[in-house]
């Protein structure tokens, strides 16, 4: 089985997030190969290829990053007194939802889709994952696994033992 694992991450903990996903299906019995690639570089035959594949990013107002946010994110970064630190992948251009609309089929290949987003209630925060999961479903993936969030700190550190 070949596992793809796609990701967009604006200050490195989704991309951490999807590095770890993909070490643990590297060690999975039956897994020839893992791929982790950033959201920018994720194309249909990388999609096609796969036998599982894992798409995962931040949750920016809800849901599934948008340009604005991802943008204000780069912004925000750069401000005095902020210590974030803008993933050498980051792209305020292009990020998980739009890389989603351009897909056009899963063919019923497994997917499961993850999220970081702050340590508070869902309610609150919302989960990008679910996002996600649907447009997946949307495109005719199965689903692997319950869509999944992990958790960083309102200083947009990842919690102790998410990794």
């Amino acid at each position: 089985m070949r596992a793809l694992v796609v990701f967009e991450s604006m200050y490195g903990n989704t991309h951490t997030i999807a590095e770890a996903i993909a070490a643990g299906l590297g060690e999975a019995d039956g897994v020839e190969g893992v791929e982790v690639v950033p959201v920018v570089h994720a194309d249909q035959a990388q999609v096609d290829a796969a036998d599982l594949v894992v798409v995962g990013g931040p949750t920016h107002g809800h849901s599934m990053s948008r340009e604005s946010t991802r943008t204000q994110a780069v912004t925000d970064a750069t401000k005095p007194g902020h210590e974030h630190e803008v993933d050498p992948d980051a792209d305020p251009g292009e990020g998980v939802r739009d890389w989603l609309a351009e897909i056009t089929s899963g063919s019923g290949t497994p997917a499961a889709a993850f999220d970081t987003r702050v340590d508070i209630a869902p309610v609150l925060s919302g989960r990008a994952s679910k996002a996600i999961a649907r447009a997946l479903h949307h495109h005719g993936f199965g689903e692997a696994a319950k869509p999944e969030s992990f958790l960083v700190t309102k200083d947009t550190e990842l919690v102790d033992g998410e990794v």
